[in-house]
């Protein structure tokens, strides 16, 4: 077992659901090893500065339970560095010398495939790590703490704008964070029970998503009594057109570690089903048997994008975060004693602690698309003709592994 005193703690990249609950499984299990841990706040750009800060938060009972693990968010801060990029030729023995500094002798770090991609680096310049995965676009190979209360917030944001969709009949395209995968946008619009989820898994082709909408919502609205109704549509930040063009918007530059900051997709929606209303000369007569119809004023059904932003991944943490966060920091600990650096913490399952090399974990994992096929024979739209489901049966004659 190998001989820590000290841990520190760094949260990284963006924040989401369950962060606490990791600081406080790392703290926690740290002491009950008689083991000390420390923050080091604002994530890599804190590792770097820490050889000038003056002292660092211990985290003793007292200052651990201040700690709210059904908070979103970090109490150790975050930013987006990439210790690679720093200009300056003395960045690795700068960040050793603050290490030395306050006798901190490994580091738990929680993040994505960003933060993780700078573990490895760490770790190739002889600083012991573990990593914790957390990223709410759940596009890690294990799951990753945050993602589960991104996709409740997603659910329940869209499931709240129905209201207003059917107060105004309105058509509303709900775009939301997921970078370049569609896990976050597909779990949670189906949680809402969205009509049309568009994920960049599968490229876009809105005549497609045209006539699913003008058949669904104008058959609604008929149907309705007082001839109301909304049609929802979930899309991820990162959809693709029929061409295999990544949809954003090109003025809102790249983040330090090089991605395009993807923007635009929900407004790029919302003018590519006005073009297709506008030009429909059927949703003349439809406005007109509804009695929504007024001459140059209100002549085609309104459609509206919505962007959350960082709503989706702020407020409260899911118990399903809280319960994985505390397991996983507390398994960082020991995969730390037991000298296993350089591996992420996949799992934990009775008395097992599963763990991959954080290289292989920070591999993006995407939506496996045989799985829409299901969804769109249930009347759910992807932008695309729906497929046939394939499936097969395979009985399981073990336990499987559980996730909580």
């Amino acid at each position: 077992m190998a001989s820590i005193k000290k841990i520190g703690i760094i949260t990284s990249g963006g924040d989401c659901g369950g962060l606490n609950a990791v600081i406080k499984g790392v703290a926690r299990q740290a002491y009950s090893y008689g083991i000390e841990s420390v923050v080091i706040p604002n994530g890599y750009a804190g590792l770097y500065n820490l050889a000038d800060m003056q002292d660092v938060v211990t985290l003793n009972a007292e200052r651990v339970s201040k700690i709210e693990a059904s908070l979103a968010g970090s109490e150790a801060g975050h930013s987006r560095v990439k210790i690679s990029k720093i200009k300056d030729p003395n960045a690795y023995a700068r960040i050793k010398e603050g290490l030395k500094k306050f006798s901190i002798d490994a580091l738990i770090i929680s993040g994505g495939d960003d933060t993780g991609s700078v573990v490895v680096d760490l770790g190739g310049h002889g600083i012991p790590c573990v990593h914790v995965p957390k990223t709410m676009d759940l596009d890690l190979q294990p799951y990753s703490v945050g993602g589960d209360s991104a996709i409740n917030r997603i659910a329940q944001l869209a499931r709240d704008l129905k209201t207003t969709g059917m107060s105004h009949n309105r058509v509303l395209v709900i775009e939301v964070f997921g970078r370049y995968v569609g896990h976050t946008a597909l779990r949670g619009g189906v949680g809402a029970e969205a009509d049309c989820i568009l994920i960049p898994e599968i490229p876009v082709d809105f005549d497609v998503i045209y006539e699913h909408m003008k058949t669904t919502y104008f058959a609604r609205i008929m149907r309705s009594d007082v001839k109301a109704g909304t049609y929802i549509i979930v899309v991820a930040e990162g959809i693709k057109t029929a061409s295999g063009e990544l949809l954003y918007d090109e003025s809102a530059g790249v983040d330090a570690f090089g991605h395009k900051k993807l923007a635009g997709a929900g407004k790029y929606v919302r003018q590519q089903l006005e073009k297709r209303l506008k030009n429909d000369p059927s949703v003349t007569g439809f406005m007109k048997k509804v009695g929504m119809y007024v001459p140059g004023v209100y002549e085609i059904p309104e459609v509206r994008e919505v962007t959350p932003g960082h709503l989706v991944r702020s407020g409260g943490s899911s118990a399903y975060d809280v319960n994985f966060g505390y397991k996983a920091g507390a398994a960082a600990v020991l995969l730390l004693l037991e000298g296993k650096t350089g591996n992420t913490v996949v799992n934990v399952d009775g008395q097992k602690i599963y763990h991959m090399s954080t290289s292989e974990a920070i591999k993006r994992r995407e939506v496996d698309i045989s799985e829409a096929a299901l969804f769109e024979s249930l009347g759910i739209c992807f932008g695309r003709k729906a497929e046939k489901y394939i499936f097969g049966f395979e009985e399981i004659k073990v336990t499987p592994l559980r996730h909580l």
